[in-house]
């Protein structure tokens, strides 16, 4: 089946830089799609010569198997991460003046059920919440029926609860048939949205695959957390990969019937004990070394 976005050898330079470094992938119909990376990776740059706002320095984008042309324009949604709005016009206005701009749109009403926008659609928008924004913002995103849909770190800056309820629509469109592009800075809303993900570094994807795939691949084991209060003995007599973060004890094993084993028969206390399986996050640092926000 002909992917609806194929990206092949993608290179974008700005003088002696290479910000996006023959860059390739392919993104089935149907499907959400995270481009992950630390600042400065390239992945917006890559975005954003995919979306026809940024000229690529060489390589081919084809778009359900041809180049880009107005139908790719009239197909696709885009949901910025700034984005400048007149600010004397309600929500529902700005929605109205979106609509004239296509031939083909969405029932506006429809859209303000879907992204929960019924509490405030009267109201200027540059009054609304973050949460309340990031909803709005992904309405006019979608006043077009696009088959594609980019959605460029769309919860930067909300709360837990306004991520999640931001998730739970992102999840009601992909189920609804749309295809989705994301770049994102949380690896728990990558995991849990994206159905594949490539990781860029340095202008490169140095990754890439189905989550669950990149944490077998890259990760294995599990770790165990205690508090340093539950050690009676010098945790380093222990035969374990261990370190100490904070005050608690980081022990990584690819056999947690014999770390246990040894933790109880050295009387180690197991009351607060956590275990965590690795996730995203994980694979993220192990490939590019660094913290999420660097």
């Amino acid at each position: 089946m002909t992917p609806i976005l194929d990206v092949r050898h993608l290179v974008k330079k700005y003088g002696a830089l290479t910000a996006v470094n023959d860059v390739n992938f392919a993104i089935g119909a149907g499907t959400c799609f995270g481009l992950l990376g630390p600042n400065g990776a390239g992945k917006t740059t890559t975005l954003e010569v995919i979306e026809n706002i940024l000229a690529p320095t060489s390589g081919d984008i084809l778009y359900q198997g041809q180049p880009r042309t107005d139908r790719f324009k009239n197909e696709v949604g885009i949901q910025f991460q700034n984005t400048s709005l007149l600010a004397m016009l309600t929500v529902w206005e700005t929605l109205q003046i979106f609509k004239g701009l296509y031939e083909e749109t969405e029932d506006l009403e429809v859209l303000v059920d879907q992204c929960q926008l019924q509490e405030f659609k009267h109201q200027r928008h540059e009054k609304l919440s973050g949460g309340q924004r990031q909803r709005f913002l992904l309405a006019l995103a979608l006043v077009n029926r696009p088959r594609l849909l980019f959605l460029d770190e769309p919860s930067t800056g909300l709360d837990p609860q306004a991520r999640h309820n931001l998730w739970h629509i992102v999840n009601t469109i992909k189920a609804s048939g749309k295809t989705i592009v994301l770049t994102t800075h949380y690896m728990e809303e990558a995991q849990h949205l994206c159905d594949e993900v490539a990781i860029m570094d340095h202008g490169r994807i140095i990754a890439q695959g189905a989550p669950e795939a990149l944490i077998r691949t890259h990760c294995h084991g599990v770790t165990v957390v205690l508090p340093r209060s539950s050690f009676q003995i010098p945790p380093t007599s222990l035969t374990l990969d261990l370190k100490e973060i904070n005050g608690a004890i980081h022990i990584q094993t690819s056999n947690i019937d014999a770390c246990l084993k040894q933790l109880l028969s050295r009387e180690v206390d197991l009351s607060d004990m956590s275990v965590h399986s690795p996730n995203l996050e994980h694979v993220f640092l192990n490939l590019t070394g660094r913290h999420l926000r660097d």
